[in-house]
């Protein structure tokens, strides 16, 4: 069956840097775009970035030039990278396979606060 993990969140102060990771099973993780989200308490998820399986990204206005989505297909694994983090970019963080259907990882707790 599919399956997502996400690893990586964690504290960090303002203007620091994180980087999460997504390792998928049980499908050909290649062929599939893959897609972060992220969750701020009391909201619904959004879309923060997008890598298909050529490789063109697409990111949400408030990351771009700050995060970087990226893929290892050898390890299917999906990365985000997150630089200059600010209090606003709070939030759990999800990987998402989209598709119908489409499948989600259990989200990561990410928390940028001095």
């Amino acid at each position: 069956q599919v399956q997502l993990v996400e690893s990586g969140g964690g504290s960090v102060q303002p203007g620091g840097s994180l980087r999460l990771s997504c390792t998928a099973s049980g499908f050909t993780f290649r062929l599939f775009p893959m897609s972060w989200y992220r969750q701020f308490p009391g909201k619904e998820r959004n879309l923060v970035a997008t890598i298909f399986a050529e490789g063109h990204t697409n990111y949400t206005g408030s990351v771009k030039g700050r995060f970087t989505i990226s893929r290892d297909n050898a390890l299917n694994t999906v990365y985000l990278q997150m630089n200059d983090l600010k209090p606003d970019d709070t939030a759990v963080y999800y990987c998402r396979r989209p598709g119908y259907p489409g499948y989600w990882g259990q989200g990561t707790q990410v928390t940028v606060s001095s």
